[in-house]
């Protein structure tokens, strides 16, 4: 009688070939679990300046508990690796894997960029999160930077910001013709068209500049940071709202390359990580903001005050005209500006009855500030 080996020869290779596909996998997991990452992130901010500049640190210090160490990043403020203007180039070359910064800086390479920073008149910091979480903003920015080989993720706000430092009263829109004021962004086009010259600087540029008269006026963050940079020993002026950033949105840029390098857990860690400060830099603004002003209203004698009606109509007019000319230089720029504005819209109709309705009910004697 025959003994039939064969099948239970291939079922027995077949076997061992799982065995040993199943070893080798384990190994492979065990040695991406093994291998360690050092990245570079450079910033536009000053090293460990509060807000903006700490948002940074602390996403550092969360990807280090949470890889166990397997992937640290070492932090660089701004001009300590490249200058703070610099950041994108830095990371799209490579020369550092992450970045920190507001997109509004590289409008020369992507003018859209504009929309993911500030829009004048624009939403807030919880609107635009869900815009960009919710809405689809996230995929249409990081549409945007696929030609740079970048990705991006929303990672911090500051909330609305504050009007701005003047070394002299602004009482109405000719106040402010021939001025020379620090501004980025759209707020900036904006305020040129109302007579202004637009001077741009990184932040740690702003008090020599507003001390010696190189500018006769400023916008910087909001009072945590202004105090911070002691712009109140400059300018005796403190305006508000800020019309031009109801907020601006930080975001981090990553290499696309060295983000693919990373095995799957640590991409998720890096993006967990960015998303907690992205909320974390906001509350830390919050909590901040009013006890700062306090600080510089009371011990300092600055001069706060609301900018006039007309400034404000005629900033509003302007910006629409901005906007739109933003939105028509490109097929992107106009696909963002249709999602953007179709989001502000539907969002404001329910803000009206729940976010300023309240308000309204909390604060019924309004604006009391002065």
């Amino acid at each position: 009688m025959k003994v039939k080996t064969l099948p239970v020869a291939i079922a027995m290779t077949t076997a061992m070939s799982a065995s040993l596909l199943a070893v080798s996998s384990i190994d492979n997991h065990a040695q991406a679990q093994e291998e360690e990452f050092r990245w570079k992130m450079v910033t536009s901010w000053p090293k460990n300046f509060p807000g903006v500049g700490q948002g940074p640190e602390r996403l550092a210090e969360l990807v280090d508990e949470m890889s166990g160490g397997r992937l640290t990043i070492e932090v660089f403020g701004a001009g300590q690796l490249v200058p703070g203007f610099e950041v994108f180039d830095a990371v799209s070359d490579g020369t550092a894997e992450l970045g920190h910064s507001a997109s509004y800086y590289w409008k020369g390479k992507a003018p859209a960029a504009q929309f993911f920073a500030a829009v004048p008149f624009g939403m807030n910091a919880q609107e635009m999160n869900a815009w960009l979480h919710f809405g689809g903003g996230m995929e249409l920015w990081n549409e945007l930077y696929d030609d740079f080989g970048v990705d991006v993720l929303v990672a911090g706000a500051s909330g609305v910001q504050m009007g701005g430092w003047y070394n002299k009263e602004i009482n109405s829109v000719d106040d402010l013709d021939g001025l020379k004021m620090r501004m980025p962004g759209l707020g900036g086009e904006v305020m040129n068209r109302m007579g202004v010259a637009i001077v741009n600087m990184p932040g740690g540029e702003i008090f020599t500049s507003l001390q010696s008269g190189a500018i006769d006026a400023t916008e910087w963050i909001g009072p945590y940071n202004d105090l911070a940079f002691g712009l109140h020993q400059a300018a005796d002026y403190y305006y508000y709202p800020g019309w031009h950033e109801p907020t601006v949105m930080f975001e981090a840029i990553v290499n696309e390359e060295a983000m693919a390098e990373l095995p799957a857990d640590l991409q998720a860690i890096l993006r967990t990580a960015i998303r907690d400060v992205n909320a974390n830099v906001l509350d830390e603004y919050t909590a901040r903001n009013n006890d700062a002003l306090e600080t510089l209203v009371n011990e300092h004698d600055v001069e706060l005050r609301r900018i006039p009606d007309d400034v404000l109509a005629q900033a509003r007019e302007h910006s629409a005209d901005v906007v739109a000319e933003l939105a028509e230089s490109s097929e992107i720029a106009t696909r963002i500006y249709e999602s953007y504005q179709a989001f502000q819209e539907k969002v404001e109709d329910y803000h009206a009855i729940s976010e300023q309705a309240y308000y309204n009910a909390r604060n019924p004697e309004g604006d009391s500030v002065e």
